[in-house]
């Protein structure tokens, strides 16, 4: 941020401060335009008030001028004839922003303003164009009075950038989105829910998958963020934000994963020094706020109990505090920024490593990632051997959660799959699994709770006080075997196996009985199904390698900021904040 931009900031507050309108008079008349005096003299104020250079200040004055007489004319055109001015800032992070207006209908579609600022930017190709407002991709199929769009309203536009271009970024997305959407659909659970812990999250099949979509693109996302692509990241997670949007609000408050999305996307919105999105960052921020105050208590404390002062989680508050202190200071309210500059500052210094003490561990053969977490978490003159016990730790409570689900959970989860599948009739497997253990049979514990919403208290007082009818309502289905459909499952099962290895083995499902007999062959469109399976999954298992390929598999890998851009940014703040 400049040096101009600051005194923009501090000038533009003292105007609206003091009341004072620079598109009316004494400074601005219909007839004779900009009054030079009345400007001169408001300049002669303001630069004593400031400490600054009386010429510099009337060149922000008169800059400030022109801002809002274009901003009044546009009011008026909007008002007379119905056609909307709408600001466009092409972002690019390396070479600067490119700024132009469109004058258009917002009853047009979004694919028509799409198609209006390719022409403007010289894009050959408008699907390239990825338009952004209020924090939301503009639909190419809605109108812009129906997604909201307003006149003399900012948006910023991606096109792509270096290595990105328009199309191997559009490319790209679209090839993300679906290596997303095919990972998540496969019913070989190629991809889990898990706590901090390692246990397993269980949801609805609606919420779940919606959940798992939003995260899937916030993984690509942070890979794309750790590659500094600031504009890929951006798209990906407002990609996730519609998933997310689709989940229950009261568990999305109870996880952090909302709160991280937020707190990534205003990220991204300041290193690709964008600040015509400062309302959507004010809200996202606010957001994310609320979200760590329910998951780790107010003042943290919740979390500081469990974890301790030292939990690696202080990155994350860290990067919070810091733009709080961004956008408060970008609203002029300077004293509320240097306070969440300050405390950013302190949790900085606390969140330091000594680099010969994380090579060490590195030597040992610990992963980086896994190391620095450790010693940010272990303080003292004995902070690599307690970071060695604390990650031998770590990986133990991992284990031991994964293999409890491995368990008795993994396989009341493939018991329950059928029934699960529809939102109204999900049961909660981890709570069928501790009625079981307090002796209650399957099938009734799963209807108990099916009837109690999945409240487990309830279900265990329905299961004490109505068994009897409980058992009259459970489904008494006939056992039979489909041969036809038992022989296509065998050869289904060897064709995933075949799909797992890239389809190396060549051998051919048998088609043989239990007995050794060998059946007559499979009818036509079974095998035709079969054949369209296996491309199926070799393609899933291929969009999961895709996937993978740039992620980093650690489960902690979201808390490791190396913190060193935050603290560039928060010295440049500070320093301005001296001025």
């Amino acid at each position: 941020m400049s040096d101009h931009d600051n005194l923009f900031i501090q000038i533009r507050a003292l105007l609206q401060s003091d009341g004072v309108k620079l598109w009316e008079e004494p400074y601005y008349s219909e007839d004779l335009g900009s009054i030079e005096g009345a400007l001169e003299n408001l300049a002669l104020k303001y630069s004593g008030t400031l400490s600054i250079d009386i010429d510099r200040c009337k060149f922000i004055l008169n800059e400030l001028q022109e801002n809002a007489l274009r901003s009044l004319a546009a009011r008026r055109e909007f008002s007379s004839t119905g056609i909307a001015t709408l600001k466009i800032r092409r972002i690019d992070q390396h070479s600067g922003a490119t700024m132009v207006e469109v004058k258009c209908s917002l009853d047009i579609m979004g694919s028509e303003l799409l198609a209006n600022i390719a022409k403007k930017l010289e894009v050959p190709n408008a699907a390239h164009v990825k338009c952004i407002a209020s924090g939301k991709v503009v639909s190419a199929n809605a109108t812009l009075a129906d997604q909201k769009l307003n006149n003399n309203q900012q948006l910023i536009v991606i096109v792509g950038d270096g290595d990105n271009t328009g199309e191997a970024l559009y490319e790209r997305i679209n090839r993300i989105r679906t290596d997303v959407q095919a990972v998540v659909s496969s019913k070989n659970n190629l991809i889990e829910m898990e706590d901090q812990n390692g246990s397993q999250v269980y949801l609805p099949p609606s919420e779940h998958k919606a959940l798992l979509m939003g995260m899937g693109f916030c993984e690509k996302a942070r890979a794309a963020m750790n590659r500094e692509h600031f504009e890929e990241a951006l798209l990906l997670l407002l990609e996730a934000d519609e998933h997310f949007a689709t989940c229950n609000s009261k568990f999305l408050e109870s996880v952090d994963n909302y709160a991280l999305l937020n707190l990534d996307i205003v990220w991204c919105y300041f290193c690709l020094k964008n600040v015509t999105q400062l309302p959507d960052a004010e809200r996202r921020l606010a957001q994310c706020s609320r979200n760590f105050g329910i998951s780790y208590g107010d003042n943290f404390e919740r979390l500081y109990s469990l974890k301790g002062k030292n939990c690696p989680e202080r990155a994350l508050i860290m990067r919070l505090r810091l733009l709080q202190g961004v956008i408060f200071f970008h609203q002029n309210l300077r004293n509320e920024a240097f306070e969440c500059f300050e405390a950013a500052k302190t949790l900085l210094s606390e969140l330091k490593i000594n680099s010969e003490q994380l090579a060490l561990l590195v030597d040992m053969g610990f992963d980086p990632s896994e190391a620095r977490m450790a010693l940010r978490s272990c303080k003292g003159g004995t902070a690599v051997e307690q970071a060695v016990q604390f990650i031998h730790e770590r990986r133990q409570q991992l284990k031991n959660a994964r293999k409890k689900y491995k368990g008795s959970e993994r396989a009341m989860e493939r018991r329950l799959k059928r029934s699960n599948s529809k939102d109204c009739t999900w049961v909660n497997p981890r709570s069928v699994c501790s009625l079981n253990d307090m002796g209650f049979e399957s099938g009734l514990a799963t209807l108990a709770l099916q009837r109690a919403n999945n409240d487990i208290l309830k279900a265990v007082e329905l299961l004490q006080t109505e068994s009897d009818e409980l058992n009259g309502a459970l489904p008494r289905l006939p056992v039979t075997i489909d041969k036809t459909k038992l022989e296509l499952t065998t050869i289904l099962n060897h064709v995933e196996r075949m799909a797992k290895t890239g389809g190396q083995n060549r051998d051919g499902p048998s088609t043989s009985t239990a007995s050794g007999q060998t059946e007559a062959a499979l009818p036509a469109p079974l095998i035709e199904a079969v054949i369209n399976h296996a491309r199926d999954e070799i393609e899933t298992y291929k969009a999961y390698e895709r996937f993978n390929s740039d992620l980093n598999m650690s489960d902690m890998e979201y808390l490791d900021l190396p913190l060193i851009q935050e603290e560039k940014i928060l010295t440049e703040y500070f320093n301005m904040l001296q001025q």
